[in-house]
Protein backbone atom coordinates (compact mmCIF):
# COMPACT_ATOMS: atom_id res chain seq x y z
CA UNK A 1 0.00 0.00 0.00
CA UNK A 2 1.66 3.54 -1.21
CA UNK A 3 1.05 6.68 0.69
CA UNK A 4 -1.39 7.94 -2.23
CA UNK A 5 -3.69 4.60 -1.07
CA UNK A 6 -3.92 5.08 1.95
CA UNK A 7 -7.44 6.53 3.35
CA UNK A 8 -8.19 10.31 3.42
CA UNK A 9 -8.38 10.85 7.13
CA UNK A 10 -5.69 8.87 7.84
CA UNK A 11 -3.24 11.29 5.78
CA UNK A 12 -4.90 13.75 7.93
CA UNK A 13 -3.91 12.48 11.10
CA UNK A 14 -0.08 11.92 9.82
CA UNK A 15 0.09 15.21 8.71
CA UNK A 16 -1.90 16.72 11.93
CA UNK A 17 0.89 14.45 13.94
CA UNK A 18 3.70 15.30 12.45
CA UNK A 19 2.92 19.33 12.80
CA UNK A 20 2.51 18.58 16.96
CA UNK A 21 6.03 16.59 16.46
CA UNK A 22 7.42 19.07 14.55
CA UNK A 23 6.45 21.78 16.70
CA UNK A 24 7.70 19.70 20.23
CA UNK A 25 10.79 18.74 18.46
CA UNK A 26 11.70 23.11 17.51
CA UNK A 27 10.61 23.96 20.88
CA UNK A 28 13.22 21.32 22.70
CA UNK A 29 15.60 22.84 20.75
CA UNK A 30 14.89 26.02 21.60
CA UNK A 31 14.64 25.03 25.14
CA UNK A 32 18.15 23.12 25.03
CA UNK A 33 20.03 26.05 23.53
CA UNK A 34 18.75 28.50 25.76
CA UNK A 35 20.08 26.27 28.95
CA UNK A 36 23.71 26.39 27.28
CA UNK A 37 23.63 30.00 26.74
CA UNK A 38 21.59 31.51 29.60
CA UNK A 39 23.47 29.77 31.75
CA UNK A 40 26.94 30.70 30.52
CA UNK A 41 26.44 34.00 30.15
CA UNK A 42 24.48 33.92 34.32
CA UNK A 43 27.64 32.01 35.18
CA UNK A 44 29.46 35.60 33.77
CA UNK A 45 27.79 37.50 35.78
CA UNK A 46 28.02 35.97 38.98
CA UNK A 47 31.50 36.13 39.15
CA UNK A 48 32.26 38.99 37.18
CA UNK A 49 36.08 39.51 38.11
CA UNK A 50 36.46 36.44 36.47
CA UNK A 51 34.76 37.13 33.78
CA UNK A 52 37.02 40.41 32.82
CA UNK A 53 40.06 38.43 33.64
CA UNK A 54 39.20 35.73 30.98
CA UNK A 55 38.57 38.28 28.90
CA UNK A 56 41.75 39.75 29.22
CA UNK A 57 44.25 36.75 29.15
CA UNK A 58 42.32 34.05 28.31
CA UNK A 59 39.24 34.47 25.39
CA UNK A 60 40.79 36.78 22.26
CA UNK A 61 38.05 38.16 20.72
CA UNK A 62 39.67 39.94 17.88
CA UNK A 63 39.11 43.47 16.81
CA UNK A 64 37.44 44.44 20.80
CA UNK A 65 38.85 45.24 23.60
CA UNK A 66 38.53 42.93 26.60
CA UNK A 67 36.27 44.56 29.02
CA UNK A 68 33.85 45.68 25.50
CA UNK A 69 33.92 41.98 24.70
CA UNK A 70 33.04 40.77 27.76
CA UNK A 71 30.05 43.32 28.29
CA UNK A 72 28.62 42.73 25.05
CA UNK A 73 29.14 38.46 25.06
CA UNK A 74 27.71 38.45 28.31
CA UNK A 75 24.22 40.72 27.30
CA UNK A 76 24.28 38.61 23.85
CA UNK A 77 24.47 35.52 26.11
CA UNK A 78 21.08 36.87 28.22
CA UNK A 79 19.33 38.07 26.05
CA UNK A 80 19.47 36.41 22.71
CA UNK A 81 19.12 32.92 24.52
CA UNK A 82 15.55 34.44 26.06
CA UNK A 83 14.28 35.63 22.83
CA UNK A 84 15.14 32.14 21.35
CA UNK A 85 13.04 30.75 24.28
CA UNK A 86 10.05 32.70 23.65
CA UNK A 87 10.26 32.18 20.19
CA UNK A 88 10.55 35.80 19.47
CA UNK A 89 12.54 37.14 16.45
CA UNK A 90 13.92 33.84 16.88
CA UNK A 91 15.95 34.27 13.00
CA UNK A 92 17.29 36.94 14.56
CA UNK A 93 17.67 35.65 17.93
CA UNK A 94 19.49 32.73 16.34
CA UNK A 95 22.13 34.27 13.68
CA UNK A 96 23.16 36.55 16.32
CA UNK A 97 24.01 32.83 18.96
CA UNK A 98 25.49 31.29 15.67
CA UNK A 99 27.83 34.28 15.04
CA UNK A 100 28.83 34.72 18.77
CA UNK A 101 29.30 30.96 18.95
CA UNK A 102 31.60 30.86 15.94
CA UNK A 103 33.49 34.17 17.82
CA UNK A 104 33.81 31.88 20.97
CA UNK A 105 35.64 28.93 19.05
CA UNK A 106 38.12 31.71 17.10
CA UNK A 107 38.60 33.27 20.67
CA UNK A 108 39.98 30.33 22.15
CA UNK A 109 43.61 29.61 21.58
CA UNK A 110 42.97 25.85 22.59
CA UNK A 111 40.15 24.09 23.04
CA UNK A 112 39.89 20.05 23.83
CA UNK A 113 38.43 18.47 20.45
CA UNK A 114 34.88 17.42 22.76
CA UNK A 115 34.52 20.96 23.57
CA UNK A 116 34.86 21.74 19.80
CA UNK A 117 32.54 19.26 19.27
CA UNK A 118 29.55 20.88 21.30
CA UNK A 119 30.30 24.46 19.87
CA UNK A 120 29.54 22.28 16.34
CA UNK A 121 26.64 20.69 17.70
CA UNK A 122 25.34 24.17 18.85
CA UNK A 123 26.00 25.45 15.62
CA UNK A 124 24.30 22.96 14.02
CA UNK A 125 21.08 23.45 15.56
CA UNK A 126 21.05 27.23 15.66
CA UNK A 127 21.25 26.54 11.71
CA UNK A 128 18.19 24.64 11.98
CA UNK A 129 15.99 26.89 14.03
CA UNK A 130 17.58 29.87 11.31
CA UNK A 131 16.15 27.21 8.36
CA UNK A 132 13.19 25.60 10.09
CA UNK A 133 11.63 29.31 12.25
CA UNK A 134 11.00 28.56 15.79
CA UNK A 135 8.02 26.40 15.00
CA UNK A 136 4.07 26.75 15.89
CA UNK A 137 4.40 26.99 20.31
CA UNK A 138 6.26 30.34 19.47
CA UNK A 139 5.88 34.47 19.73
CA UNK A 140 6.66 34.42 16.09
CA UNK A 141 3.78 32.44 15.07
CA UNK A 142 1.09 34.14 17.16
CA UNK A 143 2.62 37.66 16.42
CA UNK A 144 2.72 37.18 12.39
CA UNK A 145 -0.20 34.17 12.51
CA UNK A 146 -1.87 37.65 13.58
CA UNK A 147 -0.87 40.02 11.03
CA UNK A 148 -1.46 37.69 8.38
CA UNK A 149 -4.02 39.14 6.02
CA UNK A 150 -7.36 36.95 6.06
CA UNK A 151 -7.93 35.31 2.72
Amino acid sequence: MTYLNLPVPFIGQLTQARSVLESLTLLSVRFYLFSVFFFAGFNKLKDWDSTLFLFEYEYVVPFLRHDIAAYLGTAAEIVLPVLLLIGLLTPVAAIGLFIFNIVAVISLAEMPPAAFLLHVIWGGLLFSVVIWGSGKVSADNFVFKANKPVQ
